[in-house]
């Protein structure tokens, strides 16, 4: 499903990710023309976030397609409302169709990996511990 919405032109990148994928990783690559108007950005970028989650998995199986999100932004520091389901149904009930109660999630960041150059950069490091 990554080749519907990125382009990926060096195999290595492609390798690191499966590797590392699913985890707490960020891949940051190329997107193509397919990416939803409203996920466009200058860069022509898009971040690939495969989590090691159950739900989120299941989701994306049943559907059949991959999951198309942004990303709760907690300023500096990491409110609770991003891990508390019912927190998260009080604060954004009212803004989207569904809210899933998967538990409580972790504080920690994902680790972003920058591949879209012509080194692979670790442009915050989170949870994850990169593999080569």
């Amino acid at each position: 499903q990554l080749s519907e919405y990125t382009i990926i032109r060096d195999n290595n990148i492609f390798k690191l990710m499966k590797r590392n994928l699913p985890g707490p990783f960020t891949f940051i690559v190329q997107a193509n023309n397919q990416i939803p108007r409203m996920f466009k950005n200058k860069k022509k970028t898009v971040g690939i976030r495969i989590p090691d989650n159950p739900v989120t998995l299941e989701i994306v199986r049943e559907l059949g397609r991959p999951l198309i999100t942004t990303s709760i932004h907690d300023g500096d520091g990491v409110d609770e409302y991003t891990t508390d389901p019912e927190l998260i149904h009080e604060k954004f009930g009212n803004l989207v169709d569904m809210v899933v109660d998967g538990g409580y999630g972790r504080n920690e960041p994902s680790t972003v990996v920058d591949c879209t150059g012509d080194e692979i950069v670790i442009v915050r490091q989170g949870l994850g511990e990169l593999e080569f």
